[in-house]
């Protein structure tokens, strides 16, 4: 229903650039292409319906004038010029019109002619909206501030783009971009964010519509050498016509194409042939929503029905391969001959008369948005008269002149505006003034008839989170093969887990090796630039790709190692205990008497300790047997290297004191040796003392010393603690030995320097023999080491010194006798 009263005024919506030609010649308006005049039609949809629609623009009614730039950006600036200045011929800086006025400017299509007018536009503040502009560089308010589009700009398609190539895990690509400021920006930013997720781009070629077909060559048959599969497009079509055609010539087949929004899916812009290259491809375009309508609109179309459409007689001669007879109000250019050889048109045919779908209605991408483009502009007006004086978002609430308004003015409600569509869609512009990013994923399919298809398989919704942006129906998709198997495009196959990527040296990032991963280092996913250490309590296993707690280790009792040594410990405890009671039982004999009965009590009570104390180092270390084994340990070693050291010394002064009346027979008597046992234990004692109080031992889990082990050990703390305790010990040992060998040839049929010499020569070899052993191991066979040592020299002190003595006690009782052991030396001991 049409609005019942107009206004005086018209506003004007100007279309740019639905151009039918393909280049700057003369000869472009004969090379129609129905995707950009079914633009114009959508523009011209939307017009008929605002300006039938009786709840908007009321009292307004629209119209436009189409200016075609064919593609030069000199002809673009030139019509931009004369819609501002209202002239035929541009003048700057002037603006010559009165009624109706221009509201705004939809378009330009091209990105590398959009450029141009927007600087222009924005100087005046002129609206300008484009339906399929999308440099980002137009999102910079500050050098285009009147521009807008109804799609989204690259900086989403760069992203929409390289999760499509993710989806698929093609991490090698190729990349066609034409030459111009769109496809160099565009290619820097699509390699920059395909780097950034691990993938990378194995070379760049340029193209454009002006490039020799030598040039063109060139780039064909570097992309042949090759062995990448997938190639992103990032150009406009007509720019990369001239090069499919090059790949069709040299049949290049095994590759697979992806478009970005950039490239338009017109297959009538190529030749058949070269089109049939594609079948099988992937490409992005802006959602596209529903134009309720639109297609009966289109099919009804007819020249007797819009005499004033300029282009609608060239359409007609294509589709039906007829020639329109010409009348004075519309002359068309014929190529020259080419209206002898076609037939008349017949009009009484229509477009449903045709056998094929002639609008290729599967891709309405950029046709609905200029179809939006126009509802954006019109429901800008809407709020613009519609406002409310006092109420207006001008100064003072002031709301804009209807008979005087000026394009900012415009300009500040399509910023502001908020609508639904026709489709149901939200329309808005963002603060750039671009809209929210939305994409359909669309798979080329051409039929062995040659019948063509644009299926669409996904949708990228910018405002979903990352992971559940992208939707993709493989099973939808049909590969250039013919197959559903989706082809490979990497220069080297993932790494599973356990490995991770090396780079190789001179190749781009997705050209790796995958490197085992280190011992306590695991990758638990595919394609690991690095591994991950195991926690310290952790080790990895032999795949690489989980850890496992680690082992614990100390000498346990159910070792059979530990086993051993406890035997051992408890059979020497038995054996030194059977000396005791052999001495006790035969305290009254000679040889007992002779060898100072207390001190050898005493030294054996102390080797039967030093036997028992090894108990302490087996079992699982803790804060109590840490704090006692080496210093209990030293304590009593100490007493039985100074018992051992009193003997020496007694033997030593009976031999010298021999003559009664010798002062030195005054020190035979009980207090010698105990002073010499005292005071030789307590220098020891006061060393394990200081060690508890200042730097006690304690248990600890070393987890560095054996991959995938914990060794439960007790750290001593200061270590000099422990090297002077065992110093001490050694130095005990030394005088004792150095005493007693010294004292070796002293007179008598038993003469025990002989015996001890031998019990500390012993002695010293196990300890020196200990110290290399006990450095150079770890865990428990270092605690082991230290066990046989003990039980090592205290089994020699014990035996050299005690078993000639019950050798003759027990089996000998015809030596156990005052003269035998008196002999040749005719002295007799001072017993105690």
């Amino acid at each position: 229903m049409a609005k019942a009263e107009q206004i005086p005024f018209q506003v004007f919506v100007t279309s740019y650039n639905f151009s039918p030609g393909t280049n700057t010649n003369a000869d472009s308006s004969h090379r129609f292409h129905i995707r950009y005049y079914r633009e114009v039609l959508a523009m011209t949809f939307a017009i008929e319906e605002i300006n039938q629609n009786t709840d908007l623009l009321l009292n307004i009614t629209l119209g436009f004038r189409i200016f075609d730039s064919c593609m030069s950006e000199a002809r673009a600036i030139r019509g931009t010029l004369e819609l501002l200045s209202g002239k035929d011929g541009p003048v700057p800086a002037y603006g010559c019109q009165t009624h109706p006025i221009m509201a705004g400017i939809i378009g330009e299509t091209m990105s590398s002619l959009t450029v141009p007018m927007a600087l222009i536009l924005g100087i005046f503040r002129y609206p300008q909206i484009s339906h399929s502009a999308v440099l980002s560089t137009l999102s910079d308010k500050r050098r285009f501030p009147s521009f807008l589009r109804t799609v989204p700009g690259n900086t989403f398609q760069n992203i929409a783009l390289v999760r499509l190539i993710r989806h698929f895990s093609w991490t090698w690509v190729g990349m066609i971009i034409s030459d111009d400021e769109v496809g160099l920006q565009g290619g820097q930013e699509i390699r920059r964010v395909n780097e950034e997720h691990g993938g990378c781009v194995a070379f760049t070629e340029k193209v454009h519509l002006r490039y020799s077909k030598d040039t063109v060559q060139k780039a064909v048959d570097r992309i042949m050498r090759h062995p990448v599969r997938v190639i992103i497009v990032h150009s406009a079509e007509m720019h990369v016509k001239v090069f499919f055609e090059s790949v069709h010539a040299q049949n290049v087949t095994d590759k697979v194409w992806v478009f970005s929004a950039l490239f338009a899916m017109t297959p009538g812009i190529f030749a058949n042939q070269s089109w049939k290259i594609l079948n099988g491809t992937l490409g992005l375009v802006p959602y596209t929503g529903h134009m309720p309508g639109f297609e009966q609109f289109l099919y009804n179309l007819h020249p007797d029905q819009s005499p004033h459409d300029i282009f609608i007689q060239t359409f007609w001669e294509q589709v039906f391969h007829c020639r329109w007879p010409l009348s004075n109000e519309t002359k068309m250019t014929v190529p020259e001959g080419l209206g002898e050889r076609l037939r008349p048109c017949v009009r009484e045919h229509t477009l449903y008369d045709l056998d094929k779908p002639v609008f290729e209605l599967n891709d309405l991408s950029y046709t609905y948005h200029s179809y939006t483009a126009v509802y954006a502009l019109a429901y800008a007006l809407n709020a613009l008269i519609s406002c409310n004086p006092g109420q207006g978002p001008f100064t003072n609430g002031a709301c804009a002149d209807i008979n005087g308004i000026r394009p900012w003015q415009i300009l500040h409600y399509l910023k502001n505006l908020h609508f639904v569509a026709g489709s149901g869609d939200r329309i808005s512009f963002d603060s750039n003034g671009d809209a929210l990013a939305s994409y359909d994923i669309l798979n080329v399919q051409i039929a062995s008839d040659d019948n063509f298809r644009l299926v669409k398989v996904g949708t990228f919704d910018s405002r979903s989170p990352e992971g559940q942006d992208i939707t993709i129906k493989r099973s939808a998709i049909l590969w250039g093969d013919g197959s559903s198997q989706v082809p490979r495009s990497v220069c080297s196959e993932s790494c599973l887990p356990g490995y991770r990527k090396a780079a190789r040296e001179g190749q781009p990032m997705c050209c790796f090796d995958c490197v085992p991963c280190s011992q306590g280092e695991i990758s638990n996913d595919t394609d690991l630039v690095s591994c991950l250490k195991c926690p310290r309590d952790q080790w990895s296993n032999e795949k690489r790709n989980q850890c496992f707690l680690k082992s614990t280790e100390f000498l346990s009792y159910e070792e059979p190692l530990s086993l051993a040594l406890t035997i051992s410990a408890a059979f020497l405890t038995t054996v030194a205990a059977s000396v005791l009671c052999i001495f006790i039982r035969y305290k009254d004999t000679p040889i007992v008497k002779a060898n100072n009965r207390g001190l050898s009590y005493l030294l054996i009570i102390a080797l039967m300790l030093c036997f028992l104390c090894s108990f302490i180092f087996i079992g699982q270390p803790r804060k109590f047997n840490c704090m006692l084994r080496q210093t209990l340990f030293g304590v009593i070693f100490s007493i039985s290297v100074a018992s051992v050291l009193a003997k020496t010394i007694i033997v030593v002064i009976a031999f010298k004191a021999k003559n009664p009346n010798s002062p030195a027979r005054r020190f035979l008597d009980f207090k010698t040796p105990l002073c010499v046992v005292m005071l030789s234990s307590l220098v020891q004692l006061l060393i394990c003392i200081a060690w508890l109080v200042l730097s006690p031992p304690f248990p600890e889990l070393n987890m560095m010393t054996y991959n995938g082990k914990i060794i439960i050990e007790c750290n001593e703390g200061e270590a000099i603690f422990f090297y002077c305790m065992m110093g001490y010990l050694g130095l005990l040992a030394t005088v004792s030995f150095i005493v007693a060998f010294l004292s070796r040839n002293l007179p008598g049929s038993f003469n025990e320097a002989k015996l001890i010499t031998f019990s500390m020569l012993v002695f010293v070899s196990v300890w020196i023999s200990f110290i290399p052993a006990y450095l150079s191991t770890r865990g428990k066979y270092m605690v082991a080491v230290e066990v046989f040592a003990i039980l090592c020299s205290s089994a020699g002190l014990l035996g050299c010194i005690f078993f000639p003595k019950c050798y003759i006690i027990l089996v000998r009782s015809d030596m156990n006798t005052r003269d035998y052991i008196i002999g040749k030396t005719q002295f007799a001991s001072k017993s105690i």
